[in-house]
């Protein structure tokens, strides 16, 4: 589907001139660059007789079901009732097909790496969609519209803005050749390697910014290094201004924005009008409680369920979340059906008719599109309770019946509310915010990972020749028998009941997820821990009076880890290796000719 269309020069000389990391360029294959970061591009257009159609997509070769399409082009435009003109930015979040291909290995890579809440989920894609409306008296609608959307499995919300930002007016103005020179420059691009600082050049900007990594000491939020260049990456932004960080060679006369980091959103923008409401909010998305946002626009709705799902870092949000949703998604029927209960998702809506809908979800937030208003708002909100359908229709605010089980940090909200009144700045009310809520979560999940470090089998009980011991078991009441000593109130002045929050907690798809992977991980330490010990063990000594097949037996086991793919689990340091084939060598050794020759024929 790829143009034949000429490239503008400027575009093509920034292209070939910007020096290229060949130091893996043997093992690369065309595209494979491009692909560790974005699946494909789509270009949405409106037909009269099909309505939002699939123009093309970028590059050729990729296939997406035909599900993925409708869902791609009816989420691509904003709802009729949004009355969008000119451009507008928001994302969405999309199921895959099923029986799509695993993850590929620079995103297994990528997986371990970084934190939990950025990790990338195989069943779904991200899509970052630039949509124009403008009046066009040529076209029989008398309105062009099209949208431009990056479909990405990687959760870097504030990084794919800025891109789509870049690519889509090009492609607007100068037609599909951008687009083909646009991705070209995104081959070149370096691994999305988390612990890096990269630099990332595109249409004669370079964007720079960190990857946070598990080993972040900011727990994946702005490192200190990296301080933005615009308040704001959205289509209001500012311009960029030179980064922090040397360029050097051709490119060094490209200007630089700087991102703090790739996924945060306007975090105080996004609960200025709700800020009194943080705590409630944090409790229903901790506990994974269906949760919609109704907005005007797609962009305000979209930003704040990505905000939503991410106060409760550094857990990550286990249920499903669409930042985006419409009467038209595939899984429309399946999440509002009155059949059974709501499921645990938080879905972001524009639509009016979602009020109707959904009111009978125990939880909904209306918010403003208008920061100015929610300003306002912020002073003169009271919890709304219940789901009164007129003034859903209307009036912003948290309705709900739930009872909080904690009570308000009201230190945090004053100093919060006085920085409105101040006008401090966006980015310091932000951070703030953060840093609350990180510590809240934080004395929220200290006790579960101390009681989780507990259940670990003492290293003494790991013997080089048995499988590693398995962990207790997790015994809830155990777990509150540990909180009068060592529980929340150590590290969190907030009040409450939070013996009862653990327990709503322990229903949640959140706890499911943090235990499976913890389980995992302390499974797999146990695993490398008793492969060190064998690397170190004396098997000359061990097999003194034992019978040939349990020899045969250790030689396969060995031989099988050594074999294992290098990414696979546990990863096994480079020392343990050679000891291990060492040890083996050992076992073979010891062995009679014959079944020195089976062995190694096999």
């Amino acid at each position: 589907m790829a143009s034949s269309k000429s490239v503008p020069s400027k575009s093509s000389d920034l292209s070939c001139n910007f020096p290229r990391d060949d130091s893996h360029a043997a093992t690369l294959l065309p595209w494979d660059r491009f692909s560790s970061w974005i699946h494909c591009i789509c270009i949405v257009t409106f037909d009269l007789e099909l309505g939002q159609a699939m123009e093309v997509v970028y590059p050729g070769h990729v296939k997406l079901s035909e599900q993925e399409k409708t869902n791609i082009c009816y989420l691509a435009f904003p709802d009729s009732n949004s009355g969008c003109m000119g451009d507008t930015q928001f994302h969405m979040r999309i199921r895959q097909a099923p029986g799509r291909h695993p993850l590929r290995q620079e995103h297994r890579a990528y997986n371990q790496k970084c934190p939990a809440y950025l990790q990338i989920q195989p069943g779904y894609f991200y899509g970052y969609v630039y949509f124009r409306q403008v009046k066009d008296k040529t076209i029989p609608r008398g309105y062009f519209q099209k949208s431009v959307v990056i479909i990405s499995r990687l959760p870097f919300v504030s990084l794919f803005t800025k891109v789509s930002l870049l690519i889509s007016p090009e492609y607007f103005n100068h037609g599909e050749a951008s687009i083909e020179v646009a991705c070209s420059e995104i081959d070149r691009w370096p691994s999305p390697i988390p612990g890096e600082t990269v630099s990332l050049p595109l249409l004669g900007m370079i964007i720079q910014t960190h990857i946070p990594s598990n080993n972040s000491k900011t727990n994946g939020h702005s490192p200190t290094a990296l301080t933005p260049t615009t308040e704001d990456v959205g289509i209001n932004s500012s311009s960029p201004l030179p980064g922090p960080f040397p360029v050097e060679g051709p490119a060094s006369s490209m200007s630089v924005t700087v991102l703090p980091t790739p996924h945060e959103v306007n975090l105080f923008n996004c609960f200025s009008g709700v800020v009194s409401h943080i705590h409630l909010l944090w409790e229903l998305v901790l506990t994974a409680e269906p949760l919609v946002v109704m907005a005007s626009l797609p962009t305000t709705c979209s930003d704040m369920v990505q905000a939503l799902v991410s106060i409760i870092t550094p857990l990550m949000y286990c249920a499903d979340f669409r930042p985006y949703f419409t009467i038209h998604d595939s899984e429309f029927k399946e999440y509002t059906t009155r059949a059974h209960a709501p499921p645990p998702v938080i879905l972001g809506v524009t639509n009016p008719f979602f009020a109707k809908t959904l009111h009978h979800w125990p939880h909904i937030i209306r918010i403003c599109d208008s920061p100015k208003m929610n300003s306002i708002a912020a002073h003169k909100q009271k919890l709304k309770k219940g789901t009164n359908i007129k003034m859903l229709d209307s009036k912003p605010g948290v309705y709900t019946q739930y009872q909080p089980f904690l009570q308000k940090d009201k230190a945090i909200l004053k100093k919060l509310m006085k920085g409105m009144e101040n006008k401090r700045p966006d980015e310091v009310q932000s951070a703030l915010l953060r840093r609350h809520l990180l510590e809240l979560t934080q004395s929220f999940m200290i006790p579960l990972e101390r009681y989780m470090a507990s259940l670990m089998p003492l290293h003494k009980n790991i013997s080089p020749y048995k499988a590693p011991p398995s962990i207790r078991p997790f015994n809830p009441d155990d777990f509150f028998a540990t909180l009068s000593t060592a529980g929340p109130q150590l590290t969190s002045g907030i009040k409450g009941d939070w013996a009862g929050l653990y327990k709503r907690f322990f229903r949640s798809p959140n706890f499911s997820g943090w235990f499976n992977a913890r389980y995992r991980e302390v499974t797999q330490k146990l695993q490398s821990l008793q492969l060190e010990a064998l690397s170190d063990a004396d098997l000359k000594m061990w097999v003194r009076g034992k019978q040939e097949v349990e020899v045969v037996d250790m030689v396969l086991r060995i031989r099988q880890r050594l074999q294992a793919p290098p990414d696979s689990e546990p990863i096994l340091a480079d020392t343990t290796r050679e000891r291990l084939e060492m040890r083996l060598s050992d076992l073979v050794t010891s062995l009679p000719e014959d079944l020195r020759s089976v062995l190694k024929a096999s």
